[in-house]
């Protein structure tokens, strides 16, 4: 599951690096070689 809207907040489970969507591109986030997980 990929990108789906503006504001979402991803972390990477392996280094704990966070991210803020600021702009939807498609396609999912990769860190350390890893998808990175939606935060709720």
């Amino acid at each position: 599951m990929g990108v789906q809207k503006v504001g979402e907040k991803y972390i990477c489970n392996i280094c704990g690096n966070e991210v803020e969507v600021t702009e939807v591109g498609g396609g999912v986030l990769i860190c350390c070689g890893e998808e990175m997980e939606l935060m709720e």
